[in-house]
């Protein structure tokens, strides 16, 4: 036992909770600051989507290294690295000079922030999952994914309050943060074997560029247009990549991913469901962010406030999944959150034009709920197909999966958007009056039935994809049914 009643596990798990929620809060606070940031920086339409899109997109190119890192160089060890790195650039942010390289300063820490997250994330998650046996690990990853969930909750409060203050704040709050999961990290002594092998920097590069590439030519469609031969070639271009990545990989002797993995049906589903579930999970924090603050004319704290009640939903339904998980097994969990989310958030798109957070906080529970019954257990389930020697490669390749979604979906549903507001950056500008309060939430309402149809597009994939039944153990890279 560790002081008090905490034991070395639990430690363990705290540590990597605090670790990992500066990640989460990241995902909501930033979107409540954007138009005072857009104003005091004068940043450019696609400028102010780049700050959001360039640290999603520095998570999803490197989770699949940070993965392979954490293996070789041991879990704590990268925890420690990822907090140090996240944190300075989360400083140099909230430092950003105004003026001519405003937009390039910004832009570039939030690529190096999300390189710090991604190498935080993997290695905290791969050391839960080492931690735990496989009976616990529904629950406590199910009361990992839950604090860390209520922290992206979190995030819209305090980001509202701060971004009232200045919106640099939103980016300094990470410090006294990353100073507690410092110290904590530094007290847990877990079992954190490594693995030596040889880093595969080609096929590192290769992910990049095709994830890079294809997410830059949906983001840019809505400026280009989605016909135009530079759309086109970003997006064709991205997907040869990452052809040649696999393609590579599987040449390889030691790959920078083994991709025997994905003959695990239900690690390769859990990766596609993810997917598709975080092309709304992220972004609608965005949306969510501009509806409230253009249509309903809140101020940032009290968009905070709305954003909010999504996590009156999601906190207990992530709780409940896990225990669920534990007993029965991923398939009615994730199926059951798939259904529940796509109806949810059909309902909030339904009455998002009646401009009264009265008349949609039901809905908006709804959908928390629903997701709340995927995130965790899809993630937990995935990582618990993986082969016993390879937690850190796993979860880079699941979160790899979780934020390209994330990065896709926000650059589609911003093209969305925008189609419907008729100019490009129009929807960043204060709407003072009642018709356009209610064209900006008409817009808003395609947004949220898109998102809907991505949930039913779930939905239909964790009942195709997944079995039934609880998983006893952990395989070994090999076909598993």
């Amino acid at each position: 036992m560790v002081r008090g009643k905490i034991s070395a596990p639990n430690l363990v798990l705290i540590a990597m909770i605090f670790a990992v929620s500066m990640t989460f809060i990241d995902q909501t606070i930033i979107s409540l600051a954007v138009p005072e940031l857009q104003r005091e920086l004068k940043l450019s339409p696609s400028g102010v989507q780049w700050v959001l899109n360039a640290y999603v997109l520095a998570l999803a190119a490197s989770f699949i290294l940070a993965g392979k890192l954490s293996d070789i160089f041991g879990h704590r060890r990268l925890v420690i690295i990822g907090i140090a790195v996240f944190a300075g650039a989360s400083t140099a942010c909230g430092f950003t000079p105004v003026g001519e390289y405003s937009e390039a300063w910004i832009i570039t820490f939030r690529v190096i922030q999300g390189v710090g997250a991604a190498f935080m994330f993997a290695a905290a998650l791969a050391l839960v999952v080492a931690t735990f046996p496989l009976s616990q690990r529904g629950v406590k990853l199910a009361i990992f994914f839950a604090i860390t969930g209520a922290m992206t909750g979190l995030g819209p409060i305090v980001g509202g309050y701060l971004t009232e203050w200045t919106w640099r704040a939103v980016f300094w709050v990470n410090i006294p943060i990353a100073i507690i999961a410092l110290i904590l990290t530094a007290r847990i002594r877990p079992t954190d074997p490594t693995h030596r092998v040889a880093v595969d920097w080609w096929g590192a590069l290769l992910a990049a560029l095709g994830m890079g590439l294809s997410v830059f030519g949906f983001q840019q469609a809505s400026t280009w247009g989605w016909s135009d031969t530079r759309t086109i070639a970003c997006i064709t271009a991205g997907i040869i990549f990452l052809a040649i990545f696999v393609v590579f990989e599987l040449r390889r002797r030691v790959p920078l991913v083994d991709l025997r993995i994905f003959k695990i049906r239900a690690f390769t589903v859990e990766n596609i469901v993810l997917l598709f579930a975080s092309m709304v999970f992220v972004p609608l924090f965005f949306f969510s962010s501009l509806y409230s603050q253009i249509s309903l004319g809140d101020s940032t704290s009290e968009a905070g406030i709305y954003i909010m009640t999504f996590f009156i939903g999601f906190a207990p339904a992530s709780i409940r999944g896990g225990k669920i998980f534990d007993k029965v097994g991923a398939k009615y969990v994730v199926t059951t959150g798939a259904a529940i989310a796509a109806v949810g958030f059909w309902l909030w798109s339904n009455q998002l034009t009646q401009l009264s957070w009265n008349d949609q906080w039901w809905a908006i529970v709804i959908a928390g709920a629903g997701m709340g019954l995927i995130i965790g257990p899809a993630s937990t389930d995935g990582v618990n197909r993986a082969s016993r020697m390879s937690y850190g490669e796993a979860t880079g390749i699941l979160q790899t999966f979780r934020y390209y979604g994330s990065a896709v979906g926000l650059a589609i549903l911003s093209t969305i958007l925008i189609d419907q507001t008729g100019a490009v950056g129009s929807y960043y500008q204060d709407v003072k009056t009642a018709s356009g309060r209610i064209a900006f939430a008409e817009a808003s309402q395609k947004v949220f039935t898109a998102m809907a149809i991505v949930m039913v597009i779930t939905f239909v994939i964790s009942v195709i994809g997944l079995r039934p039944g609880v998983q006893k153990s952990t395989p070994d890279l090999v076909p598993a049914e």
